[in-house]
């Protein structure tokens, strides 16, 4: 389900979210699994990829069916997905996303976690929970704002919407449109290690975001207990 592979040379880790025949979606183990994979590198940057034709899909809906209206489960998901979320976030690599295919969900989510987003033209972003009661909760409501802007973030979430690569770097989503994404997590890795660390404690160094994501989770497992029928009715 996720995949490790160590360019030693450039001092680069990529790890690969390796479920293309379900568009990369994320179960828990899934999380646990990219968690280990973040939180064990030494390496200077860490490249976040997804195989096949989708970057990631988000949470698997079957997971998210499984909870059957499980406020404290659906509450302990939310929490991992923010944990996972946090730990891209905290590491002492720089992580890009490089980003082909659709975002959706709670892929776009920990894309917002990384701290270098590129897309290739074919990329595509979206939150799309609100059409059946739910939202991202993997800290998205967080990241999103500060990343793109309270009015952009509002409308984004909202609607539901899908963005094309154009309009994902007009917003800020990502930084860069490239026909490969890895040659931007290769440009930094072949700068000073130590500076580019110590650039990223700098920059994330004021954003204490545990009482925003706890009540991030709280809102999840309500929604979770009042839309499980929704939630079935997608699966179906």
């Amino acid at each position: 389900m996720i995949t490790v592979a160590v360019d030693e040379r450039r001092s680069i880790r990529t790890v690969t979210l390796d479920r293309p025949a379900a568009r990369n979606a994320l179960t828990a183990a899934g999380l646990e699994a990219l968690e280990e994979a973040i939180g064990d590198a030494n390496e200077a940057v860490i490249y976040l990829e997804g195989r096949g034709p989708a970057f990631c899909a988000g949470a698997d809906l079957a997971a998210v069916g499984d909870l059957d209206g499980d406020r404290d489960a659906a509450e302990a998901f939310a929490r991992l997905g923010q944990r996972v979320a946090r730990t891209i976030e905290e590491s002492p690599a720089i992580v890009v996303a490089g980003i082909d295919g659709p975002a959706r969900g709670g892929g776009l989510e920990l894309a917002l976690a990384c701290d270098v987003r590129v897309g290739t033209p074919d990329s595509t972003y979206g939150e799309p929970g609100v059409t059946f009661g739910l939202f991202g909760a993997w800290g998205g409501t967080v990241r999103l704002p500060r990343v793109i802007g309270e009015g952009d973030a509002l409308e984004f979430a909202l609607s539901g919407r899908v963005v094309d690569a154009e309009e994902a770097r007009r917003m800020g989503l990502i930084s860069r449109i490239e026909d490969d994404p890895r040659s931007v997590a290769e440009e930094i890795a072949g700068n000073a290690h130590d500076a580019i660390a110590a650039l990223k404690r700098r920059l994330r160094d004021d954003r204490d975001r545990a009482a925003q994501e706890r009540r991030e989770a709280e809102a999840f497992g309500e929604l979770v207990d009042a839309h499980a029928d929704d939630v079935d009715a997608v699966l179906e």
